[in-house]
């Protein structure tokens, strides 16, 4: 039987290594297609594929197995649950993998897309662009196919000439931006307010207006500290809270 190929990582010494994997591997099953299988490799394996003891990446996946994303059975092996989809809050521990998890697992339809003038509230982050290249999306449940997300990710021209559309479906633009495009992301600022829903937002999320929604703002930036992309996403209040884990050591 043929296992399930989850991406590559470059681990980050500073983070604990299990997080690392098991955020990298949860971004891979949730954005993995629907004719990928469903087994993984063995616990060897996966820990050669990521360059860690069998024992950090038994604790990997015992995280995704708590999550209900996959399920271990003794003598068959570990499988990716079916349905599997995000639901609890993701712990941000400062990994690139995890901003790519939170964003993973959903059905995404492109509203539009081109090049559009920044507007004010990220135009900061662009000092020398008059436009930027703009692409909106709306994320859905893909069980029930309620809305739960649309976003708005600006992105510096000479970047989006080498983004492709069908992929920006697939994954989330950090891992478009990382691993398709090839840049290097060395942060991610993200801050996250409540707000009340505007008509465009409950429109789209199908809530209220001026229910509340989570106002998720994410900026990436380049080795050299240049900003590549700014995501603005609304959130519907009642499906997303955002979990931070802070290391006093």
């Amino acid at each position: 039987m043929t296992s399930f190929a989850p991406d590559s990582i470059v681990l980050n010494r500073k983070l604990p290594l299990w997080y690392q994997v098991s955020q990298s591997l949860r971004a891979s099953i949730l954005g993995r297609s629907p004719q990928d299988p469903l087994r993984l490799p063995t616990e060897e394996q996966l820990a050669g594929h990521y360059g860690v003891s069998v024992l950090t990446m038994r604790q990997a996946l015992k995280e995704l197995e708590e999550e209900g994303l996959i399920t271990r059975h003794r003598r068959r092996g570990t499988f990716i649950e079916p349905g599997a989809r995000r639901g609890a809050p993701v712990r941000l521990l400062g990994s690139v993998d995890a901003i790519v998890a939170q964003q993973s697992g959903m059905t995404t339809e492109l509203l539009e897309h081109g090049p559009a003038p920044i507007p004010a509230d990220v135009a900061e982050y662009f000092p020398d662009l008059s436009e930027a290249a703009s692409y909106h999306r709306l994320r859905s449940d893909e069980k029930t196919g309620e809305p739960t997300n649309h976003a708005r990710n600006y992105v510096r021209p000479e970047l989006a000439a080498r983004i492709d559309l069908d992929d920006l479906v697939r994954w989330p633009m950090t891992k478009v931006l990382r691993d398709v495009v090839g840049v290097g992301i060395s942060r991610i600022t993200d801050t996250v307010e409540a707000r009340l829903a505007d008509p465009e937002t409950a429109r789209l999320l199908r809530v209220p207006l001026l229910s509340p929604i989570l106002h998720y703002t994410g900026v990436t930036y380049d080795a050299g500290g240049r900003p590549l992309d700014v995501a603005v996403i609304h959130y519907r209040g009642d499906r997303f809270s955002f979990t931070v884990t802070l290391d006093a050591t």
